[in-house]
């Protein structure tokens, strides 16, 4: 098992951890953002760190490995790999998670759902209630980094392999736009 501390390392050593004035998918501000495609971008750590996540569900009988567009899709494949499954991935269609390009769910089909980071958490339930919907049974969720200090309820077992209380704001009370800093949204502008 990897140590909290390998894992932090690995997100330092790939400056996957960053500090500024973020605009998060939630909506929301932060001045922290974990950039998860930075460390995803080597397959040694990812690899090591899907790993890890698919030992914390050794036992459940997983027979697919489901995660969100975009930041769930690698490590979805990758834990899936670890797992000896298949690993496939849910997309918006007109505002709706959905399953596309041929993905399917079986009834009764046993489903780790995973995302690379989690805030609200509202990607993973949308991915949980749709693969619900199809018949499956979510036999949990896993993420690599929960920056809700561990808060987020996802009504499932619930496993990270970081647990950080990284502060959100609503913007129309962030003292980070009151300063005037612009919010940038990460993916834009190099980020």
């Amino acid at each position: 098992m990897l140590s909290k501390e390998e894992i932090t390392s690995i997100f330092l050593e790939t400056g996957a951890m960053l500090t500024g004035h973020f605009k998060l998918t939630s909506g929301r501000h932060s001045d922290r953002y974990f950039q998860c495609a930075l460390v995803l971008q080597h397959p040694v750590h990812t690899e090591k760190l899907c790993r890890e996540l698919a030992a914390r569900f050794a036992g459940e009988n997983i027979t697919a490995v489901a995660g969100p567009a975009t930041g769930g899709i690698i490590v979805a494949y990758e834990t899936a790999r670890a797992l000896g499954v298949r690993g496939i991935f849910t997309e918006r269609e007109n505002g709706v998670m959905s399953l596309r390009r041929g993905f399917r769910i079986n009834p009764g089909e046993r489903v780790l759902v995973v995302e690379d980071v989690i805030t609200t958490g509202g990607s993973v339930s949308e991915v949980i209630d749709l693969v619900r919907s199809l018949g499956g049974e979510v036999v949990g969720a896993g993420v690599l980094v929960d920056r809700s200090g561990g808060i987020v309820d996802l009504g499932v077992n619930k496993e990270a392999l970081l647990t950080v209380k990284a502060v959100s704001y609503d913007p129309g009370d962030c003292p980070l736009c009151r300063k005037g800093l612009p919010a940038v949204k990460p993916g834009s502008r190099n980020i």
